[in-house]
């Protein structure tokens, strides 16, 4: 059975965070899509709040410290990502960009990707197709068709008369899972590649 690896990003900075319940559910609906497939599904879940330190140091000195360079390589290694923000003045969080600043441009070419965002008022859904989908697609990532925004309505009991959000998980979680299942499995990183700069600088020191 071919395993399929999702890297499961949420930029959500409180706790709980509707970010991350967002993220969950997602995650949760594309791993059935995938499993009925008849695909093993690996989900790694990543809280950016927790690593917001490392992401700063890391513009500073160009080093990525271990959890964040282990956040790298999931990401790298994965077959598909879901991506999900806050919205803060109609676009994404500084902590969501800046994560996708510090990773190499070339990482999520090809990589599936299902968008996700969460705010206040429906006015920030727009963030989905005019700052979310921009950025992926410079990355040359393949974007599912539906990203799906959560306003605070969304998790009540009010019928608004808009779509649930479970069913516009539902849809984007099957366009997600075919992009996933469409590409083939991703290749593990070498191990050489993921060391620590201070054991690459021994080596070359060593003259390995």
């Amino acid at each position: 059975m071919e395993t399929r690896r999702i890297t499961v990003l949420s930029a959500g900075l409180g706790v709980p965070s509707s970010s991350r319940l967002l993220a969950d559910q997602l995650a949760a609906a594309a791993e059935n899509r995938l499993a009925a497939a008849g695909y093993a599904v690996a989900v790694d879940v990543v809280e950016l709040r927790d690593l917001a330190v490392d992401i700063a140091n890391n513009f500073v000195t160009g080093y990525a410290a271990p959890r964040l360079a282990e956040a790298i390589a999931g990401v790298e290694d994965s077959d598909g990502i879901i991506a999900v923000t806050p919205v803060f003045s109609a676009s994404y969080s500084g902590l969501f960009k800046s994560f996708f600043d510090v990773l190499d441009p070339k990482s999520l070419e090809g990589k599936a990707v299902l968008l996700g965002a969460t705010g206040g008022t429906d006015r920030h859904q727009m963030v989905l197709d005019y700052a979310m989908r921009p950025l992926f697609s410079y990355l040359r990532a393949r974007v599912a068709a539906t990203g799906v925004f959560a306003g605070p309505q969304d998790w009540g009991n009010a019928d608004d008369g808009g779509t649930p959000l479970s069913v516009r998980i539902d849809r984007a979680a099957d366009e997600f899972a075919a992009l996933v299942a469409a590409a083939p499995p991703r290749r593990k990183t070498d191990a050489a590649e993921s060391l620590p700069f201070e054991q690459l600088l021994a080596g070359i020191s060593n003259g390995r």
